[in-house]
């Protein structure tokens, strides 16, 4: 399976209703227009949803982030759209940029299935990574949003989220939404479009009492992730970040994969031609691989999740 979406991605993807009270479940792919795997992901998923026509309480409806940053396979056009939810554009109804725009219409179709005609209304936002990864949970901890995110079989890693300003989890959760952000793997990786997929059923039967057992590719489309793929469910929490400047010239150390253990003393990286040395015994998250960015890398450690 190609990691490349249909050409020509619509706004709206699918929505499918048994018209029964239930939660919404609103589900949004390629905020990132070169991370298409999410949206590759819900097309297979709407298109089994029609074959099967199974019993849903609520309403599943599948959205594409950056709508002409994903037709041209580009991260964004003038700016992240995963940094325009802020509180003040959101205030002062900002659309100087596409991106901007792009956020305005996104907000416009999720208030046409207001609160008021939910049970609750989840969210799920599809993400890649640029470094080979296990499929995680990012998951800020407010809301529910925690207790939701362990529902789901693999790693979850907590705080991640609460340092990133105008990320669209943010503006969800501040609305009253409960959900997180999945990261499927490596951007081309076909492993990804599976994740992803898994991660939607699995999401479709907590939310929306979904029988899997009803889907023609079941169990398949649940087990290639998360029997396969996933690795046991662990929760990390955050306790680094390694900025950048945009004068900095940084280059992490080559091979390092997220969730990969890491030892005080080590290189990590160079940075203006000096080691960067790991001050921790606890693992690597998130190391900088692409020209765009100022994140060099995090630092996260398993928790007790009982705590």
């Amino acid at each position: 399976m190609s990691n490349k979406p249909n050409k020509n991605i619509p706004r709206i993807i699918g929505e499918y209703s048994s018209n029964k009270e239930g939660p919404l479940l609103f589900v949004t792919a390629g905020i990132h227009g070169n991370e298409p795997s999410g949206v590759k992901a819900l097309e297979e998923v709407f298109k089994q949803l029609k074959k099967t026509n199974p019993t849903i309480q609520g309403t599943l409806v599948g959205v594409s982030g950056n709508h002409k940053a994903l037709n041209q396979n580009k991260r964004y056009i003038d700016e992240d759209l995963n940094r325009v939810w802020t509180e003040e554009n959101i205030k002062q109804k900002k659309k100087h940029t596409h991106e901007q725009k792009e956020m305005w219409e996104i907000i416009e179709i999720l208030n046409q299935y207001p609160e008021k005609e939910y049970t609750k209304r989840y969210f799920l936002d599809c993400h890649t990574t640029s470094s080979a990864s296990l499929p995680y949970v990012s998951v800020q901890e407010v809301n529910d949003n925690d207790a939701w995110a362990h529902n789901f079989p693999t790693f979850i890693v907590r705080g991640f989220s609460d340092i990133i300003t105008g990320d669209i989890d943010h503006y969800l959760s501040r609305i009253g939404m409960t959900g997180f952000v999945f990261e499927a793997g490596q951007h081309e990786d076909k492993t990804s479009v599976e994740n992803h997929e898994g991660v939607i059923w699995l999401a479709l039967k907590e939310a929306c009492k979904l029988d899997l057992s009803k889907i023609e590719t079941y169990p398949e489309c649940v087990d290639r992730f998360a029997k396969k793929n996933a690795p046991e469910q662990k929760t990390f929490e955050l306790i680094h970040r390694h900025g950048l400047k945009d004068s900095d010239s940084f280059k992490m150390q080559p091979g390092y994969e997220n969730f990969q253990k890491i030892e005080k003393g080590e290189v990590l990286a160079i940075q203006n031609g000096e080691e960067v040395k790991s001050k921790w015994d606890a693992r690597i998250f998130m190391p900088l691989y692409q020209a765009q960015g100022n994140d060099g890398f995090f630092v996260i450690e398993e928790v007790d999740v009982n705590n």
